[in-house]
């Protein structure tokens, strides 16, 4: 409903907004017309024949102004033309003075050569004389020779053959001149028609440039009297123009005159409306003026309402998120209660924060995460899908000790009232299990705070109860058990049989130690945590080796009736399962993580037998079952505490631990039985008797003697 008022009152405002713009056009335009009436009335005041002659004066004014853009546009573009046609004209002027240099540079040179070659003809004319007179030199002595005596022969032959001998060389040497003369003169005359043919190329070449000339000429001629064309052209363009846009101003002169009685015409009738039109636009302005304070109004009661709704919804959302978690609350106490009568183990699961030791990176990131309504639910991601687990009760990594002790401290008290009790930590290694059992000294764990909270309890029963409280730590090393508080650890013990006794279990030279103070359970837990066997594996570097067992007994006494009960309680830290190709083992190493992975898969198959409900239970398959037998069987109470990594690279081992607590809350025991003794006939030998058992070594883990009773009841 507010909803629908506030658009309504939207789409109103939006047409009167529309109403207002179109108001205020139509009042535009009605002023537009009223000022142009007013000028023409100013016109009015003068005489028809002053305002027509008026009128001819400014359209003459505007034609001649038009006139002269006109011509001022079309004598640029003359103007233009005339230069594009000049710049050419001088290029060409430019490239014929180019050529004529080209030619009085080639007439230059055909020139020089004509020179060199009169030159040439010189040299072989001096050198066809000197040959000449050489030759009339050599027959004038000829001549001589022959002119001279006969009796001068003898001599004279002397003389010629000795003149001859010289002439003959002088002529030799005449005649190689003579053969190297000739030589040059072929030389020459080739270099003569060598010149010749180029001066007569270079003759042709600048008749053909003269041509070239010529044509240039005739092109310059030719663009000349195109431009002279063109320009005559462009007149008559220009005078058409001019006259064309002469009518054409005339046309629109006319046109201006009609629609200028057009518009006296309208004014006239315009006024009505505009008075109108005046009207509305003021009412109009007044609603708008009003409106803003009207939508305020309206908005303030429909935030209002609104506000009153979501304080109506939210009220209501939180008593049904108030009734839903006292609901769950209710439901995790009846599914406790029914856990309890039907005997199930119950299951808890851990889950510890991201550390440095986890390192950087995609393998280090969580993948596990929590419903914030339900406390028993947790989500684990693997490759983009989301798997959900639902156990008892499930410890985020801000969990204390405290916390986690306050939700496992009732069973931890039941073994007072006579009932075999255990709480196994299960995980793979390096996920806190000896942190949530052994804890540090500044912040204990499970071990310490549940043997404080037996002695404060045992101080509370003390005026009807007389209780005594004995240790023993035991280590399950390569499927040896050994005891953590002997003289010499590394002796293995043996579960034998009670003699005279069904089935009845019990650990030969077994240390117990009793505990009556604080002070003793800190030297207990200190002397069994050093001789505890730990080592450095790739994935924790105080990696637990063994399965380490806090067995605590508590016998009491009912002072009123004499009636004894003996109760158990066993704190197991398994040794962590681990992937032997990721923790590196080797050596011995290897042999101790195949004894304990050996072990675990014995526990699995017990913990399996025991769901199906088989009539036979394997519990002699190791030692860590065997021993365990009494509180895993349906006489007893069980939690399993799983640690769970939430980094991304033990998503594997996180997934087989939550699976197998799931398995394990699957089974049922069936309702445990609370281990009491009745006193004995005689009253008097009662009262003689020691009240409470003293504890010695080879103590029974599970006793019947004559005349105890197995009472199944529901627990407390």
């Amino acid at each position: 409903d507010h909803s629908g008022v506030q658009s309504g009152l939207q789409i109103k405002l939006k047409e009167l907004q529309g109403k207002l713009e179109q108001k205020e056009r139509e009042h535009e335009e009605v002023q537009r017309q009223v000022k142009e009436m007013n000028s023409l009335q100013v016109q009015v005041g003068g005489t028809d024949l002053e305002k027509h002659r008026d009128l001819l004066v400014s359209e003459n004014d505007r034609l001649r102004k038009e006139l002269q853009l006109l011509n001022s546009h079309l004598g640029t573009g003359k103007k233009l033309e005339v230069e594009a046609l000049k710049e050419r004209l001088t290029s060409m002027e430019q490239r014929e003075t180019e050529h004529k240099l080209l030619i009085s540079a080639l007439q230059r040179e055909v020139q020089q050569k004509a020179e060199r070659l009169a030159e040439a003809e010189l040299r072989l004319r001096d050198s066809a004389r000197e040959r000449v007179e050489e030759e009339e030199r050599l027959n004038r002595m000829l001549r001589e020779y022959q002119l001279c005596n006969q009796p001068q022969i003898k001599y004279m032959v002397k003389t010629v053959e000795v003149d001859s001998a010289k002439t003959k060389v002088a002529f030799g040497q005449l005649q190689s001149r003579n053969v190297y003369l000739e030589e040059q003169v072929d030389l020459q005359r080739e270099a003569l028609q060598k010149m010749q043919q180029q001066v007569q190329l270079e003759q042709q070449e600048v008749a053909k440039l003269r041509a070239q000339v010529k044509l240039y000429d005739l092109e310059l001629d030719k663009a000349q009297a195109q431009m002279v064309q063109e320009y005559q052209s462009l007149q008559v363009e220009k005078e058409q123009a001019v006259a064309e846009a002469f009518e054409k101003a005339q046309g629109e002169m006319r046109a201006v005159h009609q629609s200028l009685d057009g518009v006296r015409k309208n004014l006239l009738t315009l006024q009505p409306a505009l008075r109108t039109l005046t009207h509305d636009y003021n009412a109009l302005k007044r609603q708008v003026r009003d409106f803003p304070a009207l939508l305020n109004e309206a908005m303030g009661e429909a935030r209002l309402e609104f506000s009153q709704a979501v304080k109506h919804v939210s009220d209501a959302n939180a008593e049904l998120l108030h009734k839903y978690r006292k609901e769950l609350h209710l439901r995790k106490e009846c599914h406790n209660q029914l856990v309890r009568l039907r005997g199930n183990i119950r299951v808890f699961a851990r889950v510890r924060p991201i550390t440095t030791e986890d390192g950087v990176g995609p393998g280090a990131e969580n993948i596990v995460t929590f419903d914030p309504d339900d406390d028993g639910v947790l989500y684990v991601a693997q490759k983009g899908k989301e798997m959900s687990f639902e156990l008892d009760k499930i410890f985020t990594p801000s969990a204390t000790q405290e916390e986690v002790f306050r939700d496992v401290s009732p069973l931890i008290t039941s073994c007072l009232d006579g009932y075999s009790v255990c709480i196994l930590a299960y995980g793979q290694t390096g996920s806190g299990k000896t942190y949530s059992m052994e804890g540090i000294p500044s912040d204990p764990g499970i071990n310490q705070r549940a043997l404080r909270l037996l002695l404060s309890e045992v101080k509370e029963r003390s005026s009807s109860w007389e209780h005594e409280l004995s240790v023993s730590m035991v280590e399950i090393y390569n499927e040896s058990l050994r005891d953590l508080l002997g003289s010499d650890p590394s002796n293995s013990l043996e579960i034998k049989i009670l003699p005279g006794s069904v089935g009845e279990l019990y650990v030969p030279n077994l240390t117990q130690r009793q505990v009556q103070s604080m002070e003793d359970i800190n030297k207990i837990l200190e002397l069994g945590h050093k001789q505890r066997a730990t080592e450095h594996t790739n994935l924790n570097t105080h990696s637990s080796r063994s399965h380490a067992l806090l067995i605590l007994t508590a016998k009491g006494r009912e002072t009123s009736t004499g009636i004894c009960s003996t109760g158990k309680l066993y704190l197991v830290d398994l040794a962590g399962s681990e992937r032997v190709s990721r923790s590196g083992a080797a050596g011995e190493r290897l042999r101790e993580a195949q004894c304990i992975n050996r072990s675990l898969s014995a526990l699995g198959d017990v913990i399996s037998a025991l769901r199906s409900q088989q009539g036979h239970i394997p519990y002699r398959n190791s030692k860590l079952t065997y021993l365990l037998q009494e509180p895993l069987s349906r006489e007893g109470k069980a939690l399993l505490l799983l640690q769970v990594s939430p980094a991304e690279k033990n998503i594997s081992e996180s997934l087989c631990s939550l699976r197998f607590g799931d398995r394990v809350r699957a089974v049922e025991l069936g309702a445990p039985s609370r281990k009491i003794e009745q006193p004995p006939p005689n009253a008097e030998l009662a009262e003689s008797e020691s009240p409470v058992l003293r504890s010695t070594k080879g103590t029974s883990l599970r006793r019947k003697p004559q005349g105890s009773v197995r009472q199944r009841t529901s627990p407390p």
